[in-house]
């Protein structure tokens, strides 16, 4: 995931893309252009966070092991 935005930073983008996109006054190519960008970024914000929970599931399991 090195080339791509940490959470945070996808997750702000995501939230400004859908802000737009409700606000309207764009055009349909503008408007493909933001829902694709975004749609790229909720799915690294979804990576990140099932990163995080196996990360978790395995400091949980290996507690567990003790």
């Amino acid at each position: 995931m090195s080339d791509a935005p940490s959470y945070e930073e996808a997750r702000e983008e995501l939230i400004e893309v859908v802000r737009t996109l409700e606000a309207g006054g764009t055009t349909l190519e503008e408007s493909l252009a933001l829902w694709e960008r975004g749609e790229a970024l909720a799915k690294v914000c979804q990576e990140w966070l099932d990163g995080a929970r196996k990360r978790l599931d395995e400091a949980m399991s290996a507690e567990g092991a003790d």
